[in-house]
């Protein structure tokens, strides 16, 4: 009883920081991210109609009262020694991302929130983003257990379609181990174990140790480091049927970019690793404001 009064103290206290229009921005399903600038503007990413520019602007005092409130309630400090605030919004299913002065000139935030909405592969073709023919493909890749990765750049939809793709597994019966830096993946199948990095447990870590946790999948959220060797030997060696979102500028330079990331791991990239361990390459693009759109399906 005495942690729930607790709960509802910080909500509260929350609640008076941030102030009516963020808490509603909060609490919109179809608000996924909430960037608050160092000049006082404030940005909402939404699902229906993409980033635009709310009515309302915060004052540096208050965005630094809200930092150093969600600082404190989750036993960190915001100063100018630690000018770095991350951690999660558990009551809003969200991680917040910090900095304050001399970092940068005027306190600053970012909000993601966890996709409330998921889409499957079938609301995909509706909206004409996959042919039938890719939804296909992508379906029997997922019950042959093949490695998929999912590519693009910032804001592509990455995760989002993955999430979609997550969806296929719901009624699964096999282990899967889900590794990520942010808690944003998506899955409802009986047998998940969910890891989250750390600032002492990095994704090459995570990879690592999973791997004697009897995994039948692995799901990575991105890999961005020298993980991609690590994950790339599991996929190849009794682990298949993995999902991975990696960053890349163009869908000709997805194999490129997964081989620079094990370079940061060995000095001579082993090409018959990546052959035999990548079975789909999806790359995604963003297009306008607030649509993007799967300009490649292929097999390797």
């Amino acid at each position: 009883m005495s942690q729930m009064l607790t709960e509802k103290r910080h909500l509260e206290m929350l609640h008076t920081a941030l102030g009516e229009p963020l808490m509603q921005l909060l609490f919109d399903n179809d608000v996924i991210e909430i960037m608050a600038n160092p000049d006082g503007k404030v940005f909402a990413d939404t699902l229906s109609k993409g980033k635009y520019l709310t009515e309302f602007s915060l004052a540096p005092s208050q965005c630094l009262s809200i930092i150093k409130l969600i600082a404190s309630l989750n036993n960190l400090l915001a100063n100018e020694t630690n000018p770095e605030v991350a951690c999660e919004l558990n009551f809003a299913a969200a991680r917040f991302q910090a900095w304050i002065p001399p970092v940068s000139e005027n306190p600053t935030f970012c909000i993601r929130k966890k996709a409330k909405k998921i889409f499957s592969l079938d609301n995909y073709v509706e909206q004409g983003w996959l042919t039938a023919q890719q939804k296909d493909l992508l379906k029997q890749a997922i019950k042959q257990r093949r490695n998929i990765l999912v590519a693009g750049g910032t804001g592509s939809g990455k995760t989002t379609f993955t999430n979609a793709l997550l969806h296929e597994l719901t009624d699964s019966n096999e282990r899967i181990l889900v590794l990520e830096d942010l808690p944003e993946l998506q899955l409802h199948a009986k047998d998940v174990v969910t890891l989250r990095t750390t600032s002492t447990v990095s994704m090459r870590d995570l990879v690592k140790s999973c791997l004697r946790m009897r995994p039948d999948r692995i799901i990575i959220g991105e890999v961005r480091d020298a993980a991609a060797l690590d994950l790339l030997k599991a996929w190849n060696t009794g682990h298949p049927g993995g999902i991975c979102t990696l960053h890349a500028n163009r869908a000709d330079s997805v194999i490129t970019r997964l081989a620079d990331l094990m370079m940061e791991a060995i000095p001579q990239v082993p090409s018959h690793l990546i052959e035999e361990a990548v079975d789909v390459i999806i790359f995604m693009q963003k297009v306008g404001h607030h649509n993007y759109t799967i300009t490649e399906v292929k097999t390797v």
